[in-house]
């Protein structure tokens, strides 16, 4: 299938921009043709995907190998991280030998989409009625779906439970902002430090910024609005009251949670993936989901990767790429690679599994159910230009340069010329 002038067009464009970006990155030149054998029967169909610390020996590989097998043809797996598994996903499709199948993470669905490389799910026949639609948002582009979302993560409040017993702060109290911060005081009174998070100036710090400014009401096409506004008040405020430390404007996710892991600091903001960490920190520790500014769960931005079918010549293909999606995505498989990749099912039957097997699931299900993808809302590829001149803003408040307002009227300016 070609894709339509127009669409041709985005996609020399986007490859352009990746061969620039894999030329500074000095990316290897090996050539992985995604075609592999023609037809819609037997051969070799090829997986791209974004999980580079999983060996042959994995059980996410065998899972591939497995899918294939039960397809009738023979799975050649490539693994990158997310930036080059991009620029080679949108250089492939240029030059027509893109894979059969592609695990990308869910925000760069829009890119792909956009670039033409991608199929949609009706074009491949895949069946996403039971994805929950906060969930499959990520993949919708134009009232269309690219893909589907194999599991997600996101975030909510890690907390240490003697230091909110020492200071009289029962966990289930705090619902809204004005509790979580006299909260934040209480603990600062017994001498402990309250919270950690990452602010850093880059997508981690959008990242963890998002629950609050979604928490608060606030909306990505309008930055300066009063409840974005507050939101950044709010961890200003935290850092000037001392509730949280200096550190987090070049904290990573991971350094942040090393900061909760010394067993000084009340909360920590962050996600599923630190959970098996979190059984190694020596103390006892819950968890709870982050509050909207006003009560209840705030949106927390979805992590987490699409399963999805780029376009091929030989549409022919497309039979057997569904089969081996379907296999990938099964309520059986799809437990079985959450767990192995800490992450919350997208169906409401899986997830009901997971905590039925484990309980301390079910504050992340909680958290999921309420989340949000960065690129919802039809913001598709406008996302990342919206993203770097928030955590621009945010980082000019923290650090004292702007007033939370000043701060995100420079940021909506900047994003609305980036936009155009």
């Amino acid at each position: 299938m070609t894709p339509p002038h127009p669409a041709r067009r985005r996609l020399r464009a986007a490859a352009a921009v990746a061969l620039s970006a894999c030329l500074l990155a000095a990316c290897s030149s090996t050539d992985n043709s995604g075609s592999g054998s023609s037809g819609a029967a037997g051969g070799t169909y090829t997986i791209w995907d974004t999980y580079p610390q999983f060996d042959d020996s994995a059980d996410w590989v065998q899972l591939l190998q497995r899918c294939g097998t039960a397809a009738g043809v023979t799975v050649k797996r490539t693994a990158y991280d997310t930036t080059d598994l991009t620029n080679k996903a949108l250089l492939a499709a240029q030059q027509g030998n893109s894979p059969d199948v592609l695990i990308v993470d869910n925000p760069v669905v829009s890119t792909l989409a956009d670039a033409g490389v991608l199929t949609t799910t009706e074009e491949v026949k895949i069946d996403t009625s039971a994805v929950a639609p906060n969930l499959l948002a990520a993949g919708q582009i134009g009232g269309k779906t690219y893909g589907i979302p194999i599991g997600a993560n996101t975030l909510a409040l890690y907390y240490n439970k003697a230091i909110l017993q020492a200071a009289d702060v029962d966990p289930a109290s705090i619902r809204d902002w004005a509790s979580l911060t006299a909260a934040l005081q209480k603990v600062k009174a017994t001498g402990k430090k309250g919270i950690t998070f990452s602010a850093i100036g880059t997508e981690e710090g959008s990242f963890q910024f998002l629950p609050w400014f979604w928490g608060a009401g606030a909306n990505l096409t309008k930055l300066d609005s009063a409840e974005g506004v507050s939101a950044l008040q709010l961890w200003t405020d935290w850092l000037k009251n001392e509730y949280a430390p200096n550190s987090v404007i070049n904290n990573t996710q991971t350094t942040s949670w090393q900061e909760f892991a010394t067993g000084q600091f009340a909360f920590a903001e962050n996600g599923t993936w630190q959970l098996a960490n979190a059984k190694k920190t020596g103390f006892e520790y819950g968890i709870i989901p982050i509050p909207s500014k006003a009560g209840g769960t705030a949106p927390a931005p979805t992590g987490g990767e699409f399963v999805a079918a780029p376009v091929q010549k030989d549409t022919g293909r497309y039979d057997t790429s569904q089969k081996i999606i379907n296999c990938l995505t099964s309520a059986d498989n799809a437990y079985t690679t959450d767990t192995t990749l800490s992450y919350i099912a997208a169906t409401e039957a899986v997830q009901a599994k997971q905590v039925q097997n484990n309980a301390e699931l079910k504050v992340w299900v909680e958290a999921v159910s309420a989340a949000k993808g960065r690129t919802s809302d039809n913001l598709g590829t406008k996302y990342p230009r919206i993203s770097q001149p928030m955590w621009t803003g945010f980082q000019a408040a923290l650090s004292g340069s702007k007033s939370p307002q000043e701060a995100l009227t420079a940021a909506q300016a900047a994003a609305a010329a980036a936009t155009k």
